[in-house]
């Protein structure tokens, strides 16, 4: 029972630190590829539910309940 708490801690750690890694791969990638533009970062700009928060602008329109 124990051991199986560790693991799952110890595999959500790894997970965890594993995407801090991919973005400041990303971050590295784009201050050495300037021609692709600057990295999105994670709730930037216009997704797939944000409904445009922050100021953005969606080419979409948003429905009204």
């Amino acid at each position: 029972m124990i051991l199986k708490m560790v693991l799952a801690s110890a595999i959500i750690l790894a997970i965890s630190i594993g995407w801090v890694v991919v973005q400041q791969l990303a971050r590295a990638y784009a201050l050495r590829h300037p021609e692709f533009g600057p990295p999105r970062e994670e709730g930037a700009g216009c997704g797939g539910s944000c409904l445009c928060r922050d100021g953005g602008s969606c080419q979409r329109t948003q429905k009204n309940s």
